[in-house]
């Protein structure tokens, strides 16, 4: 039936029961179509009247407007058709072929909505929005909802997890309809998810960790723990793909854990300490694969992350302590030379300790993907061992024998320049982990000395390129005087090449000899232990024409001589051939007197020099009863004593034109500890000034917390020195106690 012309149409809704009869035609027309009996389109002309019957009915006045009417018929249409054509179909399907049908279905009902939502649609923008009841959309997706969903929504649900588990048994399953079954899940609850959760989610995930707890107990007893490591990985990605595929995002997160805790987080125990395959075991044989698939699994499980970097750490840690008792244990069994094999050792154990934290620093930034929580483990692990005494030597000490032996000559290699530079930059990193960094600057200041003055430094460029790297690590406080130290050797190489001019300028100045000066600034050097000594006529012409070369340079500056840093090359005429002799200052003097007299005693020797007695018999012991006996003593024995007398000697020979006679080592480590520690309390002390300075009222946990805080970056304090230097400051007035609070101090300006 077609409306032929607007007056007929104008008679025709008068009754509601023809305007409906013209409607109900095309809906019937609709319904054949979608059941595949009218392969047909809607003309246009049909389509207008259709809409145009609709506008009528709801547009007339009373009492020929039937948009309520035409509200409820509206609903009726799709219970009809629900009832009388959707659930037949779908009760006589089952599994697979349901799921098809309930496809169709629902392609259908939405088709169908769509199509009368044009004829209804001025019943929709007036009626439906004035009497605010459900819109159209809602009253067709509510129908199918209650008569069809609820219906099929348990078979539907059961049949998708049953595909997914033959998917997950290694089956090809029809993943387009899969994913519009869940589809349907998730659309009939229109804007909300809740039947999508309740009655798809919710069971799925149950099922989930249901199967996978399954195939955990089956794997742990079937397979190795690297196989089931492997396996659960490629199960993780495997239900990752199904969410993109299939399944709606809001699932991944929960599917995922569900997965994680049935595979991983229920047996993170057994896999992590399985001993032939487990954490500690992977990194004892270096399974780089593996541990990077293992932190990849554990990475986004919070709590067992945590217990994978202790595990991690202690790893670290056992293998560092191992490398300390090793170190102990060789250097006690070797026989020698002392201090020749504890020097090895030293040089020894660090080069294993930067190849420890390169080993394990790999590990992190590669397995472990740079992880924060493991740089930590690394780092605490490393500050454990690192801060052990080793062979009765702070770790600061070795560290700065070994940066010291490193720019000397490459560590004892012929290293190349980035070699060397990266091994500096892997120092520089263990200096983080050394407490006592104070400690280190002092050690490395007083080897740092001797290098530029003896001029043993490999090269500067390394030099600078070190002090460079500390100040970045621990700050311009620490590298100010090595800075220092650096500068006063390029100020004095330029210093000494104005007084060759001004010997080059004078003719009435003529040495006789080289003499070199190096000029220091005496507040960023160490401080040297040295004497006055009495000099040949030789070496006072030489200082006598610097004094007047310096005098006239400068004003105000008083020149103090270090002699025991001094260098001589002294010719010695022996019978079997002359030799160059490199001694100290003090020794050549000693060596001197022998040019006017044959024989002389030790007291003579003692009044000559004027020295003390204990310093004269180091210089007699060097150059008498070492190695190189220049001198000869009677009586003939090991040792010096004021009755004994000495000869040059003539006969001695080496098979060396030149030899180099060192003195006795004096053993300086006590006094630079020593020191440090005064400089510590120094360092304590403006500390606390500063702080209550700034707080004026402190309590005295407080006042501690803050004090390690700001010392902890040089050296770590101890309770005891910091309590005493509260006590000492108060002493001084710098602090009270408060009257009523024993434990609160305050600052007196």
């Amino acid at each position: 039936m077609e409306i032929e012309t607007w007056d007929s149409l104008e008679m025709v809704v008068k009754e509601f029961e023809v305007g409906w009869g013209f409607v109900e035609e095309g809906i019937r027309k609709i319904k054949n179509i979608l059941q595949g009996r009218d392969k047909t389109n809607f003309s246009a002309k049909a389509y207008i009247n259709l809409y145009t019957t609709v506008y009528m009915m709801c547009s007339q006045k009373s009492p020929y407007q039937y948009d309520e009417d035409l509200y409820d018929k509206y609903k009726a249409v799709f219970d009809d058709y629900i009832t009388s054509v959707v659930l037949p179909s779908l009760r006589e399907k089952h599994d697979e072929f349901m799921l098809k049908e309930l496809l169709k279905q629902w392609s259908n009902h939405r088709l169908m909505f769509r199509w009368l939502s044009r004829f209804f649609d001025h019943l929709e923008r007036h009626y439906v929005k004035k009497s605010k009841k459900p819109n159209l959309s809602a009253v067709a997706l509510t129908c199918f909802r209650n008569l069809v969903y609820e219906e099929v929504k348990g078979k539907a649900k059961d049949t998708v997890i049953s595909l997914i588990d033959q998917e997950r048994e290694g089956e090809q399953i029809d993943k387009a309809l899969v994913k519009n079954i869940v589809d349907i899940f998730v659309e009939i609850g229109a804007s909300e998810l809740d039947y999508y959760t309740e009655d798809f989610e919710k069971f799925f995930l149950k099922h989930t960790s249901a199967y996978y707890s399954r195939k955990a107990s089956e794997w742990i007893l079937e397979k190795s723990c690297l196989d089931y490591i492997r396996n659960a990985e490629e199960c993780l990605k495997i239900e990752k793909d199904r969410v993109a595929h299939y399944l709606h995002y809001y699932s991944g997160e929960k599917l995922l854990k569900k997965v994680q805790r049935k595979l991983l987080i229920e047996h993170a125990s057994q896999l992590l300490e399985n001993e032939y395959f487990g954490f500690r075991a992977l990194l004892r044989d270096e399974k780089v694969d593996d541990l990077s698939r293992m932190y990849r699994l554990f990475s986004k499980i919070t709590n067992v992350l945590e217990q994978v970097s202790e595990m991690f750490k202690q790893h670290v840690v056992a293998e560092g302590t191992a490398l300390v008792k090793q170190a102990e244990n060789s250097a006690s069994n070797k026989q020698g030379n002392k201090k020749d094999i504890v020097g090895l050792q030293e040089q020894s154990f660090v080069r294993k300790v930067i190849a420890l934290h390169d080993k394990n620093l790999a590990y992190v930034n590669d397995c472990f993907q740079n992880d924060s929580l493991f740089h930590k483990a690394l780092k605490e692990a490393c500050e454990f061992f690192c801060n052990k005494n080793i062979m009765g030597s702070s770790s600061a000490e070795l560290l700065a024998s070994f940066c010291d032996n490193a720019l000397k000559n490459g560590g004892g290699e012929k290293l190349s320049g980035e070699a060397i530079e990266e091994m500096l930059e892997t120092v520089v990193k263990l200096l983080a982990f050394i407490h006592d960094k104070d400690l280190f600057a002092e050690f490395y200041r007083k080897k740092l000395a001797r290098r530029l003055l003896f001029e043993r430094n490999a090269s500067d460029e390394h030099e600078r390129s070190f002090l460079a790297k500390l100040k970045q690590e621990c700050g311009g406080q620490l590298t100010s005087k090595l800075e220092g130290m650096a500068t006063d050797i390029t100020l004095a190489r330029e210093n000494q090449a104005s007084f060759e001019e001004y010997l080059d300028s004078d003719p009435h100045v003529d040495l006789d000899l080289d003499f070199t000066v190096t000029v220091l600034t005496a507040g960023i050097w160490p401080t040297y232990k040295s004497f006055d000594v009495s000099l040949p006529a030789e070496m006072l012409k030489c200082v006598g024409a610097f004094k007047e070369f310096y005098a006239a340079k400068t004003k105000r500056r008083k020149l103090t001589w270090i002699f025991s840093l001094g260098t001589c090359i002294v010719n010695g005429n022996f019978e079997p051939k002359t030799m160059e002799l490199i001694v100290t200052t003090y020794q050549a003097a000693l060596l001197l007197l022998f040019n006017a007299a044959d024989r002389l005693s030790y007291s003579d020797i003692v009044e000559r020099l004027q020295l003390s007695e204990n310093d004269v018999a180091r210089l007699l012991h060097s150059l008498s009863c070492a190695r190189y006996k220049i001198l000869t003593k009677e009586p003939n024995t090991r040792s010096i004593s004021p009755t004994d007398v000495f000869e040059f000697n003539l006969k001695f020979t080496d098979k060396m034109r030149r030899i180099k006679i060192p003195l006795p080592l004096v053993e300086e480590k006590k006094k630079i500890i020593e020191d440090v520690d005064k400089d510590r309390r120094f360092s304590i002390d403006a500390a606390i000034v500063r702080i209550m300075k700034s707080r004026k009222v402190l309590s005295h946990q407080q006042l501690v917390t803050e004090c390690i805080e700001q010392l902890s970056h040089m050296f770590k304090p101890d309770l005891k020195v910091i309590k005493k230097r509260i006590e000492d400051l108060i002493t001084r007035e710098y602090l009270e106690r408060d009257d009523d609070n024993p434990s609160l101090f305050r600052y007196l300006a």
